[in-house]
């Protein structure tokens, strides 16, 4: 809509007499405004997207799995036990996957990952996927085969120095781009505030929550300097547990006020600087959420605390749906359409894909899970996508490129330095 200025008068209505006698000058007219240009005409790129996909099209886009395999186009023993002989190519194109996740099984070599980066690509015939990895450095390092050996986040905590903290993410989200991995999840933005916690521990930048805030602050710039999507994890804060939730589901006893200022300023922090997404835990938080469910399937965590307290805008993922922690009160379908109601976005690494996507669908087909309410998450996927680069094509990772950048004397060099400053 073209709104027009109103029109400069001589101090009354056009034609009226001033006070002095004399007729009033001829009003000036103000030129019109201009027509719209053409891009601001055209609809938003992510609504024009978002309007050509089918319902099943969307549903797709929220499930990032496992596959299983070197190549998008072999079956692998695992792939073929839980796609029924599907090769990762037609798991993506049958499920219309928004992403994928690799772990060391997908690694062998360079050529091997920027053949397999480009073959899933490839067969996303949709938008183009988001393909993860947990390159967290340290303890977390999916792709140590191939990438620079840079140290954890409590040894860059131990530096004092964000500016290092900054550097390694952009080292490590350049490599991981050459290799065709455009979303990192990291960095961990838990505050190891319990010496038994054995699941964070060193993966954490330190214990005291102001240093932490600054240190996750400063590796999200540098994710996003390496233009790959960073994600804090794992919300509202796993840093105090004594239970390992990949086995078991912890409960966190922190009061609200003690959230406030040991487990919230880090996320606070990630947002300010622009994070791409936030992981969800699958940790009980009684003080928050009552419920007695984990916060993955969490509606007063997820939505409340995070969407509507902190004003983060970006991507709510849930933390990998196969973990003991949020698999005990419900089945595989159940789950997933629950982390949707609470405000997840991203379902990571279902147990079972089949079941996950059935139950999404029949979900939204039912009015369980509103159509807008699919349609937010779609569009906070989308522009993550289109912010990163991704909306509708995908880039072409080369493996010569990426040898040159992978391992480089400037990074190891980095390494060294790092773990020189953290004595």
């Amino acid at each position: 809509m073209i709104t027009l200025a109103a029109c400069g008068g001589g101090g009354g209505p056009a034609g009226a007499t001033p006070s002095g006698g004399k007729a009033a000058p001829p009003a000036k007219t103000t030129p019109p405004a201009p027509s719209p240009s053409l891009a601001q005409a055209q609809p938003d790129p992510v609504e024009r997207v978002l309007s050509k996909m089918s319902v099943e099209e969307k549903v797709g886009q929220l499930l990032m799995p496992v596959l299983y395999g070197t190549s998008a186009d072999t079956v692998s023993g695992e792939n073929q036990a839980r796609y029924s002989a599907q090769t990762p190519a037609k798991v993506i194109a049958k499920y219309h996957l928004g992403g994928v996740i690799l772990f060391p099984h997908n690694i062998k070599s360079v050529g091997q990952v920027v053949g397999l980066t480009n073959g899933l690509q490839q067969a996303s015939k949709g938008v183009p996927l988001l393909i993860g990895t947990d390159q967290e450095n340290g303890l977390v390092a999916r792709m140590s085969a191939l990438m620079t050996d840079f140290p954890g986040a409590s040894q860059i905590g131990a530096t004092k120095n964000p500016d290092m903290s900054r550097a390694v993410a952009k080292a490590t989200g350049v490599e991981l781009r050459a290799l065709g991995v455009n979303l990192d999840f990291a960095p961990v933005a838990d505050v190891n505030v319990n010496p038994r916690n054995p699941v964070i521990g060193p993966r954490a930048f330190g214990k005291d929550p102001e240093r932490v805030a600054t240190m996750v602050s400063a590796a999200v710039k540098g994710f996003a300097d390496a233009k790959v999507a960073a994600t804090a994890k794992h919300f509202p804060g796993h840093g105090d547990t004594t239970v390992d939730s990949h086995t078991g589901l912890p409960v966190i006893k922190h009061t609200k006020a003690e959230w406030e200022q040991i487990d919230a300023p880090p996320f606070k922090a990630a947002i300010d600087a622009g994070v791409d997404a936030v992981m969800s835990a699958h940790i009980v938080f009684p003080k928050l959420d009552p419920s007695g469910d984990p916060a993955t399937l969490s509606k007063p965590i997820l939505t409340g605390l995070l969407r509507q307290k902190l004003g983060f805008k970006g991507v709510i993922s849930t933390d990998a749906l196969n973990m003991a922690g949020v698999r005990q009160k419900y089945n595989d379908g159940e789950i997933a359409v629950r982390a949707v109601l609470a405000g997840a976005d991203l379902l990571l690494m279902p147990n079972n894909l089949p079941k996950a996507y059935q139950a999404v669908l029949a979900a939204v087909k039912s009015g369980r899970i509103s159509q807008e309410r699919l349609d937010e998450s779609v569009t906070r996927l989308l522009e993550l996508k289109q912010a990163r680069g991704l909306l509708t094509k995908a880039p072409v990772a080369s493996a010569e490129e990426a040898a040159d950048v992978l391992r480089s004397a400037e990074h190891r060099k980095l390494a060294a330095a790092v773990l020189r400053a953290a004595r």
